[in-house]
């Protein structure tokens, strides 16, 4: 079994707990191939499963050349080629292993996959990508026409998910194959950086003589952490491109031709599109906003007029639509086009922006000041709009315009004692809004203090209203977890899985953050309103220090670095506070910011190392611009580090 890893340290810890619970009647090698990571994977494999061989590359050489890398080291009848952001049953490898030794025309095998919802993976069995099929898939017939044999080739969508098929190509999230066929046709052609190999070896499976099988007996989660990027101009790019390599390798040159035009003409119309979409996405709400707020503030004027208060033209043309600027960009830094839409973002940057224009009106020529009256007036109307309009638009639409608090979480865990009191005491330490935490007893006996046992789950989902489940890893078997996931309604209904011993709960809330690694609400300081506020504090206070120098730069010890540092603020480089800098475990598990010049620890009177990790995790847990000023106001004299 060949497993590649890069920078996925929790998903590659679960996916070979459940490898090591799969292997326990089987003799098989595993293989970990890092592809020079820098989020502790490695240490982790070296620390927890020191028997399986860890081939740890000094760069990221691929996908395809560090599986082959491990192929060659093998030295078993199948090889296994599986994606670390998996989870598989405890009899899955007996299954596929039995099957395989049963039709011995056999040359590879994939499995039936579901998500981290417990939906079916259409990728779990595919079509040959031929020309027409390309066609079919890039133009959008085989999604309005999914169970279509003709429409449908690429996910062979007309073949019973339930069944066992002959299928053209396997996916490489799951891909056994027989060492026998692989010595026939060759291993992964390593042309392929990332996309397009499994396509490319299971063709040559097929052309070697051999059959590929759909085999859904048994089932494995992927998360597929690929797939918040599919809708980037980059994966457009990277994906097609393979499919390109694929068809000059494989098709006649008059359809390689035909393919390859039909790709170019693909990545480009769906480059556009991505481009297109994400710009009416984020563009269209504000531009109608800043539309309507400009023919209201004109509106207004026309009543002055009325009344025989004269607004000189020039300045009429250039100050309302200033006006309305400012106005539309307070809203703008103040979260008003965040998700979930909060009505007291509103009145906030409208108080803002109202004396934005304030100060700098006073500061205008007399000639260039009209009214401040109108000011307020206007301001009246901003605000009455922008109510206005989100209350309708939670009405018509919902959604993520929905105006309702965020409801306190419900948790149920399932596990034994010892792993529920363990994860509810994770969930207390990290998570804010918890109404409840319902232990479910994972065995068939319920155990003291539990509302019941894992059989009656449906029953306590409805009754204790449980919008979150959180199956423990080591009290429950992945085939257990997997079986729930797909029975339950994964719309209302999250899933996450605890490992041993690991502080990780890993789970996919919906198919734009499938694949995300949960470790509970220790990334506040990733959301994107407190992203943008703190680049504007460092902005405004970068800024009040840069100005501030000339007094300021006589009580730090090393002056020039003192502005090397503040300028790498202004220009973004730098932050003025970030995470202590530490080498450990926990440091691996903190959200990506930009590197501190101060950091939390400079916020005690003495510091104490020993704390740092606990401060770094409290710190991106409850960031917020006062704990930023805080440590700026007792430390700013160490702003020359």
């Amino acid at each position: 079994m060949v497993i590649v890893n890069y920078n996925v340290e929790f998903f590659l810890e679960q996916c070979l707990n459940s490898v090591q619970k799969a292997l326990e009647n089987i003799n098989g090698q595993v293989f970990i191939v890092d592809n020079n990571s820098i989020d502790g994977s490695v240490e982790m494999v070296q620390r927890k499963f020191p028997a399986y061989s860890l081939l740890a590359n000094k760069e990221n050489v691929g996908f395809s050349k560090a599986n082959n890398q491990a192929i060659l080291q093998a030295d078993a009848e199948y090889i296994l080629l599986l994606n670390p952001d998996t989870v598989v049953e405890e009899e899955t490898f007996s299954k596929v292993i039995g099957f395989m030794d049963s039709h011995p025309e056999a040359g590879g095998l994939g499995v039936r996959m579901v998500d981290g919802k417990g939906k079916f993976l259409p990728e779990s069995k595919r079509g040959l990508p031929t020309p027409a099929v390309a066609f079919y898939k890039i133009f959008g017939l085989s999604k309005l026409f999914p169970k279509s044999e003709r429409f449908g080739q690429y996910h062979l969508g007309h073949l019973s998910e339930f069944e066992t098929n002959k299928i053209d190509i396997l996916s490489g999230a799951f891909m056994l194959m027989r060492s026998e066929a692989l010595e026939k046709v060759g291993l992964l052609d390593e042309a392929f950086f990332m996309y397009g190999e499994d396509i490319d070896l299971s063709y040559r499976i097929l052309k070697g003589g051999y059959t590929n099988y759909y085999f859904p007996e048994t089932r494995i989660i992927h998360y597929k952490g690929e797939s918040t990027k599919k809708s980037s101009v980059n994966y457009v790019f990277v994906f097609y491109r393979a499919m390109i390599i694929f068809a000059e390798k494989h098709f006649s040159q008059k359809n390689a031709k035909l393919f390859s035009f039909l790709i170019n003409a693909a990545i480009y119309f769906r480059a556009t599109l991505a481009i297109s979409m994400r710009f009416i996405r984020q563009s269209v709400l504000p531009l109608i906003d800043f539309a309507i707020l400009l023919i209201g503030l004109y509106a207004l004027t026309n009543q002055w007029r009325i009344s025989n208060i004269d607004f000189p033209e020039r300045v009429v043309n250039v100050a309302v639509p200033a006006y309305t600027l400012i106005w539309m960009l307070s809203i703008l830094f103040n979260g008003g086009y965040d998700n979930p839409v909060k009505l007291s973002n509103y009145l906030k940057s409208t108080v803002i922006g109202t004396l934005t224009i304030l100060i700098v009106y006073a500061l205008l020529p007399k000639s260039w000041q009209f009214s401040r009256l109108y000011i307020l007036l206007g301001a009246c109307w901003v605000l009455s709009y922008f109510l206005l309009s989100r209350i309708f638009l939670h009405f018509s639409i919902g959604k993520k315009f929905n105006l309702s608090p965020k409801k306190n979480k419900r948790f149920a865990i399932v596990g034994g004692q010892e792993e529920f009191e363990r994860v509810a005491e994770i969930l207390k330490q990290t998570t804010r809004k918890i109404e409840s935490i319902e232990h479910v007893s994972a065995g068939e006996e319920k155990e003291k203090g539990a509302v019941g046992t894992l059989n009656q789950l449906d029953q306590i989902l409805h009754i204790k209203r449980i919008n979150e489940i959180i199956f423990c890893a080591k009290d429950t078997t992945a085939q257990t977890i997997i079986s729930w996931m797909t029975v339950i309604d994964s719309t209302k209904i999250d899933f996450k899985i605890a490992q041993p011993d690991s502080l990780s709960l890993i789970g996919s809330n919906s198919i734009e953050t499938a694949g995300d690694l949960y470790v509970l609400d220790i990334n506040s300081i990733t959301k994107t309103e407190n992203i943008r506020s703190k680049r504007t504090f460092d902005i405004a206070m970068g800024f009040l220090l840069l100005v501030g120098s000339p007094v300021l730069i006589w009580y730090i010890e090393n002056k020039k670095l003192f502005l090397q540092n503040i300028l790498s603020v202004l220009i973004g480089k730098l932050s003025l506070v970030g995470y202590f800098k530490l080498d450990s475990k926990v440091s691996n598990q903190l959200p990506r910011i930009k590197p501190g010049i101060l950091n939390p620890i400079d916020s005690l009177s003495f510091p104490d190392v020993s704390l740092t990790d606990k401060l770094n995790l409290i710190y991106a847990r409850d960031y917020s611009i006062g704990k930023d000023l805080s440590i700026l106001l007792k430390a700013w004299k160490k702003l020359d580090r």
